[in-house]
C-alpha cells in the first residue's frame, strides 16, 4: 500500500473540500481495500488486501463522547447532510459520535459503510449509486 496517498487523503478528508467519491478514488489507487474508523480511539486503520495497515490519527479536539444509544434516524439524517450538502467531516464526526456511532468501517471494493453502536447496532449505508447485493 501507498502509506503516503493514504495519509494525503486522510488529511484531505480532516481538513475537508474533498469529495468522498475523490477520497475513495485515492484510497482504491493506494491500495486500500476498506479502512475503519474508530471514533473512541480517534483513529483511522486503513487495510490493503495483501494484510498491511496503514494508521493516521484523528486529531479533533473537543470532541462529544459517543453517546450511550445509538439514534439511526439521527445517523441518516447526517449521512444525508454530507451527501447532499458537503457537510465538513468534522460536523459528521460529532453528529455522529452524538448520535451514538462508536466507530465504522469503509468497504470500498463492496461500496458501502457499516456504523456500529456501542451496544452492538449497526446500520448499513450504500455508496451512492451503488446497488445492493442480495
Amino acid at each position: 500500500m501507498n502509506a503516503e496517498l493514504i495519509a494525503t487523503a486522510a488529511s484531505a478528508t480532516l481538513t475537508g473540500g474533498t469529495p468522498f467519491p475523490q477520497i475513495v478514488g485515492m484510497l482504491i489507487e493506494a491500495g486500500v481495500e476498506f479502512y475503519h474508523v474508530d471514533y473512541i480511539a480517534l483513529r483511522k486503520s486503513f487495510y490493503g488486501s495483501a494484510g498491511a495497515v496503514v494508521c493516521t490519527a484523528i486529531p479533533y479536539e473537543n470532541l462529544p463522547p459517543v453517546a450511550a444509544d445509538f439514534d439511526a434516524a439521527a445517523l441518516r439524517a447526517n449521512i444525508l447532510d454530507s451527501q447532499q450538502k458537503n457537510q465538513h467531516y468534522r460536523d459528521f464526526t460529532i453528529r455522529a459520535m452524538q448520535a451514538g456511532v462508536q466507530g465504522y468501517f469503509a468497504f470500498l471494493r463492496g461500496q458501502r459503510v457499516t456504523y456500529l453502536g456501542r451496544q452492538g447496532d449497526q446500520h448499513t449505508e450504500w455508496f451512492p449509486g451503488a446497488k445492493p447485493q442480495d
